[in-house]
């Protein structure tokens, strides 16, 4: 993993080259797109900061990145800012998760929930297409800790779903589960499967072992796809597991989600859908014809702003401030664990991630509310309260959290 980190000055240049070969509502005769700039007299153009401001300038230059510019020839009037796309999904890809040179597509979506649908989306057509299955024969199989987003994807797209309980105490699938949730969806007629891993779960930062599952999923001889829920992980993890599992470099995975509003400090609405070439095109919408290159997205039109915020991200930091960033929350958060030994509480947190999970027996919720920890529900009363370190959590934050549990 390693990408240079550039300065200020380098990086505010490279935006307005690539901002300059975009299309210019205000400078271009432009009559045919259907977008403009944003509102002038809401947002106007002419404040002195927008000249060192490269994110907000492209924000209401409003570039519009509607298609799959890994794959096809995108909007020409946006080809600038979508040539900085590509660099972020090429560093995600090829330096962050193992990929090799040229192998994959994807785009910057809105979210993580928007790049699970995707996925899901692909792979159901990809089956229907190479194993002749309806929507109803493939199984979708997951752990009971997986974001909400598999069930809304597996309902909007009428595909079976199963979710797989885990060890209380580790959060982890044993192949016994596994076996016994596939041989329940092959009782009732599922001729294919697709498995939905997580590098960091929601609610406690858990990282599924591939290994159990992998080895119940041969033994069952049916065709089945591996999808990757990185969106919690996937700007964490892969900085200090070096020997990442969950990677392009396994062969049977397949496609990967990353989240970029949450660890990489992007703008909301900033996911990442990665996936081998050959997948995306199982989703190309070729009714959009005056789309050039089609679409092949959920979404559709998209803000290109939301890609070059996460290519100035990267381009920032480079792969070892990444690494540096991600050991001070890592350290911050080992300080919040030492802290809860000694106080004799129970809880669950993965050691290469920044997720603690508290049980909630005999936590005062007065301390919960006061430092906004999240409950696993809201309906009733919760069985953990979760704490994620971030960049504002520092240490002093930290100790009058624990102070106050004393």
């Amino acid at each position: 993993m390693y990408w240079e980190a550039l300065d200020q000055a380098t990086i505010l240049a490279e935006v307005n080259a690539r901002l300059a070969e975009n299309a210019s509502y205000g400078r271009d005769e432009v009559l045919g797109l259907p977008g403009s700039f944003l509102d002038r007299k809401v947002f106007p153009d002419d404040a002195p900061f927008l000249d060192s401001s490269p994110y907000l300038r492209c924000l209401l230059e409003n570039p519009n990145h509607i298609g799959c510019h890994t794959l096809v020839q995108g909007e020409n009037a946006f080809a600038g800012t979508q040539q900085l796309e590509r660099e972020v999904l090429r560093l995600c890809a090829e330096e962050i998760l193992g990929a090799a040179a040229g192998t994959t597509d994807g785009y910057v979506a809105s979210g993580g929930t928007e790049a699970n649908l995707q996925a899901l989306w692909a792979w159901r057509n990809e089956l229907q297409a190479t194993q002749g299955v309806t929507a109803a024969e493939i199984a979708v199989l997951h752990s009971e800790d997986t974001h909400y987003s598999v069930v809304k994807g597996c309902g909007l797209l009428g595909m079976r779903r199963e979710s797989v309980p885990v060890d209380p105490k580790t959060r982890a699938v044993s192949e016994q589960a596994a076996s016994a949730a596939l041989a329940a969806v092959v009782a009732a007629g599922a001729r294919s499967v697709i498995w939905f891993l997580n590098m960091g779960t929601t609610l406690f930062g858990s990282v599924d072992d591939y290994e159990p599952i992998r080895r119940a999923l041969q033994a069952t001889g049916l065709p089945y796809r591996v999808h990757v829920d990185a969106a919690f992980g996937g700007f964490l993890y892969p900085f200090v597991r070096e020997d990442n599992p969950l990677s392009f470099a396994e062969p049977d995975i397949g496609s990967i989600t990353l989240d970029a509003h949450k660890m990489l400090q992007a703008p909301y609405g900033t996911g990442i859908f990665l996936a081998r070439k050959g997948l995306i095109q199982h989703v190309e919408t070729h009714e959009a014809s005056y789309v050039p290159g089609h679409d092949y997205t959920l979404c559709g039109s998209r803000s290109g702003a939301n890609a070059v915020a996460v290519w100035m991200i990267l381009r920032t930091y480079g792969s070892e401030g990444g690494r540096t960033f991600v050991r001070g929350l890592l350290e911050r958060t080992d300080h919040l664990c030492r802290g809860l030994d000694a106080l004799g509480l129970s809880y669950f947190r993965d050691p290469h991630m920044n997720v603690v999970a508290i049980a909630a027996e005999g936590f005062p919720r007065e301390v919960a509310e006061r430092f906004n920890l999240v409950p696993d529900t809201h309906e009733g009363a919760p069985a953990w309260w979760k704490i994620v370190v971030m960049d504002h959590v520092d240490l002093p934050l930290l100790d009058r959290f624990l102070a106050a549990l004393a």
